[in-house]
């Protein structure tokens, strides 16, 4: 296998995104993912961009205003929480700027698309059939108003409902957001759970607030409506 020295150095060159995900392909590599000199460099460029710290001899890289006891003192995984932490403070500061911007005539805030979008914020639906299985349901399409969000999932290849027990809304947000590309699904992301909804006897428990010859709309507590279609 290849020597621990030689991956740091591979690792070295990588984003944190992406030492997240490669953390998670075994102990070996989760080990070295945790590397306090590497996740030091990430968290050095991110106070001085501009700096070129890695062209550095690794020794000088050391002294880089934090001393060599920000790598010899601290435990593996140490300067990898730092980064975390320093870019999530850094991204709800971005988010509450904007929130505190209130409409003069509902007094609620009025950027939520603007936040949204800084954010990354993203709402997934979770159904669990009563077998245990899950499916996955993203990319509702979205409506902004003066004192709402509206998300709509619609289709036709979503499970029998009869076969399904609960329904979960999500919120979702990078964990490390990036205004420079949109957001990876597949990279590392927080879940919010928003509200649970039990989908068994539907039909029977919740209240019918409208109907054709071809849908049925059942509104459920908090803020679901579910359309059937025949």
């Amino acid at each position: 296998s290849m020597p621990s020295e030689m991956l740091l150095k591979i690792f070295s060159y990588l984003d944190a995104v992406s030492l997240l995900a490669i953390g998670c392909v075994n102990k070996r590599f989760y080990e070295l993912a945790n590397d306090n000199a590497v996740w030091l460099k990430l968290y050095s460029s991110s106070l001085h961009p501009k700096w070129t710290i890695w062209k550095m001899k690794s020794k000088q890289t050391e002294t880089v205003s934090l001393g060599c006891a920000a790598l010899h003192d601290k435990k593996p995984g140490y300067w990898k929480k730092e980064y975390i932490f320093k870019q999530t403070s850094a991204f709800k500061t971005r988010v509450m700027r904007l929130v505190k911007f209130l409409d003069p005539y509902t007094g609620l805030p009025c950027k939520n698309k603007e936040a949204m979008k800084v954010s990354g914020l993203s709402w997934i639906i979770v159904l669990k059939d009563k077998n245990g299985k899950e499916h996955v349901v993203e990319k509702p399409n979205l409506s902004f108003k003066d004192t709402s969000v509206t998300a709509l999932w619609h289709g036709t290849d979503w499970p029998c409902l009869d076969i399904l027990s609960t329904l979960k809304l999500f919120g979702v947000t990078p964990l490390l957001p990036d205004q420079s590309r949109p957001p990876n699904k597949n990279g590392p992301r927080r879940f919010s759970l928003i509200a649970e909804y039990h989908l068994a006897n539907l039909t029977e428990n919740s209240v019918v607030v409208g109907a054709d010859e071809l849908v049925q709309l059942f509104s459920l507590s908090p803020g679901l409506l579910v359309g059937i279609w025949k």
